[in-house]
């Protein structure tokens, strides 16, 4: 990926001198049409294309936002009930990621996202042990952050 971008920026820079305009406007319009001839030439390089890589690490990003919004209702509407009716729990999440990075970012989303924290990661790095403040359902859980984290994740990484 870092190398089709390099590429693509030396191909910017190219058209740049090829038309010898030396305007950012200059560069941009090589830098697409560096995009598409990288794209025209994909099956000649190891990896799939970077900007497929580079809109899933932007959902990625995305789908975080959202979340921590989302997550941040909730244990705002659980801190200002008169009554503190919560179920705290800790439940295992067994995972498909394989690489460091991976567990590592899995680790830091389910973390920074209010109200769950990852207490502990099994030695084999298969499963993540999650502390919620308020469980309902585990299985429920374990399958809302694999439709989302672990997903995008994933797709970032594959």
């Amino acid at each position: 990926m870092a190398f089709q971008i390099l590429l693509n920026v030396f191909l910017g820079f190219l058209w740049m001198f090829f038309t010898m305009s030396y305007e950012p406007v200059a560069f941009f319009k090589g830098y697409l049409f560096g995009m598409v001839i990288l794209f025209t030439f994909r099956r000649f390089f190891g990896s799939r294309f970077y900007l497929g890589r580079v809109i899933a690490i932007i959902s990625l990003g995305l789908l975080f936002i959202k979340e921590l919004i989302l997550s941040n209702i909730s244990v705002l509407k659980l801190v200002l009930k008169p009554k503190l009716d919560i179920k705290p729990g800790i439940f295992a999440l067994p995972t498909v990621l394989e690489k460091d990075w991976e567990i590592t970012i899995l680790a830091n989303l389910i973390t920074l996202t209010p109200g769950t924290l990852v207490v502990d990661v099994s030695d084999d790095n298969k499963i993540l042990y999650i502390h919620t403040i308020d469980m309902d359902d585990a299985q429920e859980a374990i399958d809302s952050i694999k439709n989302t984290f672990e997903k995008a994740i994933l797709e970032v990484s594959r």
